[in-house]
């Protein structure tokens, strides 16, 4: 769906061709590479930018065709504003901004001078923005026609000009893993729920067992022997099969392992309790929980982690149909615990509590994480800047709002409390799966808690985060990839080695 940029880094010198990019400090503070360029110009970089007015802003930009005195044809200033100030997060955006500020046209090599006006850039500063640089590249225009006579764009080279060319390739491997992952879960979550079924859904994720993934796939025969009716129940309405599917990494001896939980609703039109037709096409995107699970696990065996990690996703279309399950109905779960169904559209967390079941009760992991497009309670709560956190473990919490800061995939931590507990007790069962519009978010949180026991566990609900969002510099699409990111650096600093 993308034409990748090739990523290389090489010792700092002036190119012979194509696209130059050079960083500027607040009032076009310049590094040493970048005056040197200016010395050969003859003050030409420097002048543009005055004649411009151009203060390099933070992710401002100033494009310069065919600078006089260089040899190549064409300058990108970039502003930095107070370097200093920059998070890890920010260094990708800063990526994502020269990617998408780069002329269009034959020439596709560029040269990025990799540093700030106090003198270079980091290695791993440095491979965030080449990590940037490829997030913003990915496109999705695989069922748009071209004409006879448009070319297929050739991918860009980019070449990131850094003083210790080997440090910063061995953090970009790290880092290509994880652009890697992302680009999966974007694609999963922008494919059409035509193309993009339970079943093929499934195939899909196990394609990574070509990276030394163990895969299982459970047909309906087998989640029917494995008790797993909560989600059975919300297939049976669609004539597409469901498909569980189980990941597993062994990289990191004998710890127990982390578990990534992911709820995979391929489409969800609300079943017998219909959603509004307005939007209801976005709902190909319900399935961006198991599309981060899919895209971490193949950042995780990508960069060959030295963890153990599990991924497992439950993957069901949920449809209205003669054989859908009914408002009223009462099913039980794998747990044994029973529920009385009040809403066929708060299916999600039917999905999620029989695999938080079976996963905990077989595998016994050191945390269980699951992430869902559960609510839109939760987007009136934080918009699409921050997915919300729910956690049993304050250390476990403060891991993920480490590693969402670091990224940039943020999560917000939000409560938990047996005061909630009384707006999804039913009278008729020992639950009900929804608790009506006060705290929804909260509401769906505390149901799926019923089902991890004591253990240890964060729920992540990215309804807001992972389809639909405002585009920003590195994610321009339907589907951002959010998640594969947090969770592969929860992973890296805390559960590996």
């Amino acid at each position: 769906m993308v034409s990748v940029p090739t990523i290389q880094f090489r010792p700092v010198e002036l190119p012979p061709s194509g696209t130059l990019v050079v960083f500027a400090g607040d009032g076009m503070a310049l590094g040493e590479a970048a005056r040197r360029a200016d010395a050969a110009s003859d003050g030409f970089i420097s002048a543009a930018a005055e004649a411009q007015g151009f203060k390099a802003k933070r992710f401002g930009t100033l494009l310069v065709p065919l600078p006089r005195g260089l040899s190549v044809r064409s300058l990108l200033i970039v502003g930095l504003g107070d370097a200093a100030k920059l998070t890890e997060a920010e260094w990708a955006k800063l990526g994502g901004t020269v990617a998408g500020a780069l002329p269009s046209g034959p020439d596709t090599d560029v040269t990025v001078f990799a540093e700030a006006p106090d003198g270079p850039l980091t290695a791993e500063q440095a491979a965030d923005i080449a990590l940037g640089i490829v997030l913003r590249s990915y496109t999705f225009n695989l069922y748009k026609q071209k004409s006879a006579d448009e070319p297929e764009p050739a991918p860009r080279a980019i070449t990131l000009a850094v003083p210790s060319p080997a440090a910063a390739e061995a953090r970009w491997q790290a880092m290509d893993a994880v652009a890697a992952g992302t680009m999966v879960a974007r694609d999963l979550v922008n494919e059409p729920a035509n193309v993009l079924g339970p079943v093929e859904f499934a195939e899909r994720a196990a394609s990574l067992a070509e990276l030394g993934v163990e895969i299982t796939v459970m047909e309906p025969a087998e989640l029917e022997a494995l008790e797993m009716r909560m989600l059975l129940g919300v297939a049976q309405g669609s004539e597409r099969p469901a498909r569980v599917v189980l990941m597993q990494w062994k990289g990191g001896g004998t710890q127990k392992p982390v578990a990534l939980v992911g709820k995979g609703v391929v489409f969800d039109t609300g079943g017998i309790s219909i959603k509004p037709a307005g939007g209801m096409e976005d709902m190909k995107g319900d399935m961006g929980g198991a599309a981060a699970v899919v895209g971490a696990m193949t950042a995780i065996a990508k960069r060959k982690a030295k963890a153990n990690v599990i991924g497992i996703i439950g993957l069901v279309e949920n449809m209205p149909d003669g054989k859908a399950q009914r408002p009223g109905d009462i099913v039980k779960s794998k747990s044994g615990q029973t529920v009385e169904i009040i809403n066929t559209d708060a299916e999600g967390r039917l999905v999620l509590g029989d695999l938080l079941t079976y996963t905990i009760e077989r595998f016994e992991p050191a945390v269980t994480i699951d992430l869902c497009t559960l609510t839109g309670a939760i987007i009136v709560a934080l918009g699409h800047y921050h997915a919300g956190m729910y956690a049993t473990d304050d250390t476990v919490a403060a891991q993920l709002s480490a590693a969402g800061m670091a990224t940039g995939d943020q999560v917000w931590r939000m409560p938990l409390g047996k005061d909630y507990d009384g707006l999804i007790d039913s009278k008729v069962a020992d639950m009900k799966n929804t608790g009506g519009r006060s705290a929804g978010s909260i509401t769906a949180a505390q149901f799926l808690k019923r089902f991890v026991g004591e253990s240890n566990w964060a729920h992540i609900d990215l309804a807001g985060t992972a389809m639909g969002g405002p585009t920003n510099e590195i994610s321009r699409t339907f589907g951002s990839g959010w998640g594969v990111r947090l969770l592969d650096r929860f992973i890296a600093d805390n559960y590996e080695g």
